[in-house]
């Protein structure tokens, strides 16, 4: 049986690469429990790592400053892989993995300061892949040697917040907003918008009830 089973990774392996099959077994769930063996969910692992490579391969490195979102995506991958591994969670990294390449690829991110980070990243889980995408990014050293990126929480505070304002319980329009305004200061802007004094009518409220980073509600 034991051979059998050695067998069929081994056939994996052939099929599919060594990366492949780590992440896949990462994947199935916390390494205490007990997971079914079912190989067919492995295709789908296979396929994050074409588009990882893609990801780091299809629009060159560029040496441009990072934005402001690739930055937040970046942070926020390396706080939750802080946090799971803090706990021992070693299967949860892999779906935030598959998460955060696909927000890249939707900013079209090919920034080295993003993609070394992931690289750095994704090392543990898929180490092959990992040590030649940071071959492609033009080190001469092992990405074994690379420090892990250090997550920084200033860039996931959010510059704006959208808004919603009710009038008498009822959610009539949405309003961004600078994140720091003051209760006063996000009543003034309200009070002052288009929209207010069409629902108003006329009308001075009776009470404004503002709840910064969360809602704005007018009593009539």
């Amino acid at each position: 049986m034991l051979c059998r089973a050695f067998s069929v990774k081994f056939d994996l392996c052939e099929r599919y690469g060594a990366d492949t099959l780590r992440l896949y077994e990462m994947f199935l769930g916390p390494l205490e429990q007990h997971k079914p063996w079912d190989t067919k969910g492995i295709e789908g692992t296979h396929r994050f790592l074409k588009k990882l490579w893609r990801l780091f391969t299809d629009n060159g490195i560029s040496d441009e400053a990072s934005t402001k979102p690739e930055l937040k995506s970046l942070h926020k991958m390396i706080q939750k892989m802080e946090d799971d591994l803090e706990r021992y969670s070693f299967n949860t990294p892999v779906s935030n993995f598959m998460i955060f390449c696909n927000e890249l690829t939707d900013l079209k991110c090919n920034k080295r300061e993003i993609l070394e980070s992931f690289a750095i990243l994704i090392s543990p889980y898929a180490p092959h892949i990992a040590e030649e995408l940071w071959k492609n990014l033009g080190h001469d050293s092992s990405i074994t040697f690379a420090k892990f990126p250090k997550f920084d929480a200033s860039y996931l505070v959010e510059d704006n917040h959208s808004y919603p304002v009710s009038f008498n319980g009822k959610m009539r329009f949405k309003i961004e907003l600078p994140a720091t305004l003051s209760k006063d200061e996000i009543e003034a802007e309200v009070m002052a918008h288009e929209l207010s004094q069409k629902w108003l009518e006329g009308k001075t409220p009776k009470k404004v009830i503002v709840v910064p980073k969360k809602i704005v509600n007018v009593v009539i």
